[in-house]
Order: C-alpha cells, then structure tokens, then sequence
C-alpha cells in the first residue's frame, strides 16, 4: 500500500520527481525519463513555468496551432488555438474561410458588467437591514477608495451594490450583490478584495450600528466571492447570408442545406441531450482560444453552460433563422475575458497570442473569441447535416491512430493512400496497417 508523505511540498523537484518515480512506477527510471523530457532547455523559461503552479514537476503541452481568414467587423484575423482535439483547428478555419467570403462575422459588445457577492446571515428583520443598509451604502465606495483609484483612473470600478433578501431559500439569508468594471483585466482579484473590504465594512458598521446594538441584533459573513456567471458581460456574434448562397458543395442546393441547418439547430434549442454536444461544439473553439490567450477556460465554462440553463431548461446557445431568403446565424454569450494582469504579461505563448491579435482590448478579444466559437458550431452542425461528422474528423484523427500504433513513415503514406476515399475507422486503419506488415 502507498504510504502517505509529510511535506511533499518542501521538497525540492528532484526529491519530488524521486519520490512519485520510486513509490507509482515499477520502471521509476523510465518514469523520469518521461517527466525530464518535457523540461524547457531554457532554464529561465522553465523556472518560469515551475513557478505558476505548485509541486511542479513538468510541463504538459497542448499543440498550439492558428485558423486563419476570420473577417470579424471587416477586419482580418488569424487567430490562436490551443487544443489537442483533431479537426478542431481545421474546422474552425474552414467556416472562416466559407464566412470570410460572405461578408464575414459581425460582432457587438452588449454589456461588461461582472458580479460579486458578499453572503452572510442576519437575525433580524428584512426592513431592518434595509435602513442600516441605505445608512451605510457610501461606505462601501469610500473604504475601498485605496483598491479602486487605478482602476477608476481607468474608467472602472463599483459599478452598484444592492441588498438582495434570500431569507425564503435559506432562514436569514441575505447577499450583498455587486457589479463591476474591469475594463481590460479579468478582474478577479479586484473583485475579490473590493468583496472582502466590503464584508469587513458591513460588520464592522453593524457593531456601532445603534438600532442593532439596541435588539442585540448580529450579521454573519458566511464567504465573499467573485461570480462566474456573468450573464450581462455579454457580446453578441452573428454571421448572415442569402439562402442560395449558402452551400459551397454540390452535393446539395444552397436553400436546402440553410433550411436542414437550421432545423438542426431548432432541434438543439429543444432537445437538453443535443443542446449538451451542440454547446460543447461551440465551446471546442472557445475554449482553444481562451486557453491560447491566457484566460480562464473553467470560469468560462461554467459561466456559459449556467446561461445556456438561465431558463429552467438546458438549451443551444446559437440560433438560425431563415426570412425573406436570408439565412442568419447568431449566439448571444457571457465572455469574462481580460488582456492585462495573470499570465497575459508572463507567459510568453500568451503574449505571442495577444500580439498576433493585435494587441486586443478585452471588449475586442470577446469578439474574437465569440466568432470562434460560431464557427466551430457552424463547421460542426454542417458536417452533421451533410457529410456526417465522422469523414472529417476521422481523416484528422487518423494521424493519432497511426502514431499508437507506431506507423513508418512510409506506413502512413499507404494508409493514408488507402483511405483517402475509404470509411475510416479505428478497427479498420488498425487491420489495414496490420496487413501491410503481415
């Protein structure tokens, strides 16, 4: 049986990588091996990475590629991906480039609000935190002063905070509901020290409080954090042509094709077991994208698929529409995206990305980003209602089977000869690729 270890963390690397090499692997050489070889031969730049995380032993890469021709706002873009999913990147490029020949991808910033919350308990009454709450409201502002002066200078900061009763979810239940600017920067940190001053500033004015001291009334902070639902952070993506301009394969009519897409996509608004993969599709762009750019991929799923349920059911986050022939294709989405502060000014992948964008404000990366992530959907639900999304995906996957199985090179021209207009399967690329060594 493994034995625990005290103070694995005070270890330096070599004992860490000594100690998980000696007690997990029967080969523990063979184990360093795999770790030490994924080290950056630049010592700083692998200082660096050690650094972002703790009990570092290595690095994990992804492939890092770019899908190019994305005309968002009638400006050209070749944007950054980092994902290990074949076909994603291919995808993705492919609906560019069908958009980028049809006037493109337009984008609008809704709103950027983002939102934090104090949550605590109170013993009193509703209408008695209502008067102490207006008494005090300025003091928010004015005890976070110190944490907000850069990012005022800025034109951000404590958008509103609002008492908000939870009392008939859970007995004394109250929240300090606030929202936020944060301009180019994700905000987090921000959000969470403005949150927890404000916790420290609404005890601390209950305790001399005269109304309360008189009932022997008390307030409970329970936590103080960011949110990443964010559904009013929000920007808008849509592509737009007529109908019978809409197919660029001769398998099927331009009109035909508009309409099947866009029962495609009824379907997903409908069905939670579609809308689940369909969502997921849009998200193999995002999330490429996100990542490639430094930000936070979890919070921005999270905070997507929470909107994609805002309304009691679990739906598609795009939508189609056909009228008066014009086909349209559009997605509303909660992007809580920054392009300053993290790993946007350390790693440099991460800064590589924002430069090839052209240094992009957050507000312009969240247009960006929403115009991947529909035509990841768009190149997806059109395999699907064409081709069927297996040819695709299966001609890309093919390299990664061959690599399993160790092919030559000379192996892999033949199968990929063989299987140039063939079915493509896992079982069937194996029993070929066996045959020819046989």
């Amino acid at each position: 049986m493994t034995q625990n270890i005290k103070g694995f963390s005070k270890l330096t690397k070599e004992e860490k990588i000594n100690w998980i090499a000696q007690t997990y692997f029967s080969n523990p050489a063979e184990a360093k091996t795999v770790i030490t070889q994924y080290w950056n031969n630049n010592e700083e730049l692998q200082k660096l990475h050690d650094e972002f995380i703790e009990n570092t032993l290595t690095n994990f890469y992804l492939p890092y590629g770019v899908a190019p021709n994305f005309l968002i706002n009638g400006k050209s873009y070749t944007i950054p991906m980092a994902i290990e999913e074949s076909s994603v990147v291919a995808a993705a490029s492919k609906a560019a480039k069908f958009w980028s020949e049809r006037s493109g991808f337009k984008t609008t910033i809704i709103d950027t609000e983002k939102i934090g919350q104090v949550h605590f308990l109170f013993d009193g009454n509703a209408d008695e935190l209502e008067a102490f709450f207006d008494c005090i409201k300025a003091k928010f502002w004015i005890d976070t002063d110190e944490f907000t002066k850069n990012m005022q200078k800025r034109g951000g900061g404590i958008v509103n905070i609002q008492l908000i009763n939870k009392t008939h979810e859970l007995e004394h239940y109250y929240q300090l509901h606030a929202t936020f600017n944060t301009k180019d920067s994700m905000g987090a940190n921000f959000i969470n020290t403005c949150l927890e001053q404000f916790a420290k500033t609404l005890v601390n004015e209950a305790q001399e409080y005269t109304p309360f001291l008189k009932e022997n009334r008390t307030i409970q902070v329970i936590m103080s954090i960011l949110s990443n639902y964010v559904p009013n952070c929000l920007v808008r993506v849509e592509v737009s042509s007529p109908v019978d301009n809409m197919s660029d394969d001769k398998s099927i009519e331009g009109k035909e094709f508009a309409e099947k897409f866009a029962t495609a996509v009824k379907i997903a608004e409908i069905e939670p077991y579609r809308a689940v993969t369909h969502n997921k599709g849009i998200m193999n762009g995002i999330d490429a994208v996100v990542i490639a750019t430094g930000n936070d991929f979890r919070a921005i799923e999270a905070g997507v698929h929470a909107f994609a349920g805002k309304d009691g059911q679990y739906s598609s986050l795009s939508h189609a529409k056909i009228e008066n022939g014009i086909f349209t294709f559009w997605m509303d989405i909660p992007l809580a995206l920054g392009t300053i502060g993290g790993l946007t000014s350390l790693h440099p992948l991460v800064k590589f990305s924002l430069e090839m964008l052209g240094k992009p404000s957050a507000e312009e990366l969240m247009q960006i980003i929403a115009a991947a992530g529909l035509a990841q959907n768009f190149a997806a639900v059109r395999s699907l209602t064409t081709t069927g999304i297996q040819k695709g995906h299966m001609k890309m996957h093919i390299m990664n089977i061959l690599n399993q199985h160790h092919a030559t090179k000379e192996e892999k021209l033949q199968v990929l000869e063989y299987f140039k207009d063939t079915t493509i399967s896992h079982s069937l690329v194996v029993d070929y690729l066996e045959s020819l060594r046989s």
